[in-house]
């Protein structure tokens, strides 16, 4: 896993001049196109300090990045700011993901929801295009502890809920709840199923094991394929682990996600979706004819921006920066584990992740408002409160929750 770090310098040439090669609609006679700059009476674009600021430079150009730009030619009006798109989906997926040489595909996504969504409409047209299922025949296999965007993409595709159960204490998938609800599914008609594999939920912070649950599902002997949710965990986990199973050396996977604007801070609206090659064109839009290149993805038109302040984040630290923040963040969560054990307080951690989420009874409702602790559910009793060790979450911020904690 590597990649270099840039100066700023360097990052400036490189966003200024793909700017530079995308299309300026103020110098060409631009007639056909149903966009334009930024309104110029609120975003002006003669302030000086942009000529230090590549990314609210991109913003104001307000370049359209439609399509995927690492599968067939894009609209040439944004070819420079597409460039550097593309390259940012290599770095995901050769350096953090460990895909070989072309052979994958993606784009940047309106978040970590989307890139879900996406790999559910991939999987379900790929089952009924290549191996002519029926709609009715395809199902979603999830855990409870699955981020929301799993029962939100079942319902807009179409696909049969199945949810399996976790140990309450481990929050490890059950494989007695994951056969029953397999074999019910199929006493439903279900034949093709799509099955998430989280890499790290985002209330525990818990990390599917890829290989058990999948050799359950091979002694079923059903027809399956794997995404990942690595909305949470994909910029923490690969970085302090050397299990390839959350990689594309492990032939079970198929697609990934990725949340920018989690761990790796930048804007809302910095998703990642990731699949292997020669799958994408299952989400091709024929009737974009309008598009250049046509359209592969869910959302359609989506800002340049997005893409460049990511590329910007990952170029900004390098692989060896990104790996020692994230090993600073996670030292600090080692701290407050330490503090809560001294305590005897109970709570679920994996060992590899920034979240710790502890159990509510031991948590007053007025210091979980206080602090923002965010409950399992907002109906009812919580069961589990957690916290996540950011950036602003400082040792003196921790180490007054905890005095706090101990007054109670």
């Amino acid at each position: 896993m590597y990649w270099e770090s840039y100066s700023h310098a360097k990052m400036k040439e490189i966003i200024f001049g793909a700017l530079e090669q995308n299309l300026d609609y103020r110098e060409k006679p631009v007639l056909g196109l149903p966009a334009s700059y930024l309104d110029p009476e609120v975003f002006y674009d003669d302030a000086p300090f942009l000529k230090d600021a590549p990314y609210l430079s991109t913003l104001i150009a307000n370049p359209n990045h439609i399509g995927c730009h690492t599968l067939t030619a894009s609209e040439a009006a944004f070819r420079g700011t597409h460039k550097i798109e593309k390259e940012l989906i290599d770095l995901c997926a050769k350096e953090i993901f460990e895909g070989g040489e072309d052979e994958f595909d993606g784009y940047v996504a309106s978040g970590g929801t989307e890139a879900n969504i996406q790999g559910m409409w991939i999987l379900k047209n790929y089952f009924i295009n290549e191996l002519s299922a029926k709609p009715e025949e395809i199902a979603l296999v999830y855990s409870e502890d699955a981020h929301y965007s799993m029962p939100k993409g079942a319902s807009l595709l179409s696909l049969k809920k199945v949810v399996t159960k976790v140990e309450e204490e481990t929050r490890r998938v059950t494989k007695e709840s994951t056969i029953e609800a397999i074999n019910e599914a199929k006493i439903q008609g279900a034949k093709y199923f799509i099955v998430v594999a989280n890499m790290s939920t985002t209330m525990f912070g818990s990390v599917d094991d890829i290989n058990e649950i999948t050799g359950w599902l091979d002694e079923l002997a059903i027809e399956y394929r794997v995404h990942v949710d690595g909305a949470y965990g994909g910029y923490i986990y690969p970085f302090v682990t050397d299990n390839a199973d959350y990689t594309f050396k492990n032939p079970k996977v198929f697609s990934f996600s990725l949340d920018g604007h989690k761990m790796l801070q930048s804007p809302y609206g910095t998703g990642i979706y990731l699949v292997r090659k020669g799958y994408m064109h299952h989400a091709l839009t024929e009737e974009a004819n309008y598009v250049k290149g046509k359209d592969y993805t869910l959302i359609g038109s989506r800002s340049g921006a997005n893409a460049i302040a990511v590329w910007m984040i990952m170029r900004t630290y390098g692989s060896e920066g990104w790996v020692n923040k994230i090993k600073g963040l996670l030292k600090k969560t080692d701290r407050l584990c330490d503090s809560l054990d001294e305590r005897g307080i109970e709570y679920f951690r994996n060992p590899k992740m920034n979240i710790v989420t502890i159990k509510g009874k031991y948590i007053p409702e007025s210091l979980a408002e206080k602090y923002l602790l965010v409950p399992e559910s907002h109906d009812g009793v919580a069961n589990w409160y957690k916290i996540v060790v950011m950036d602003h979450v400082t040792q003196g911020l921790i180490d007054k929750f905890l005095m706090e904690l101990d007054a109670k």
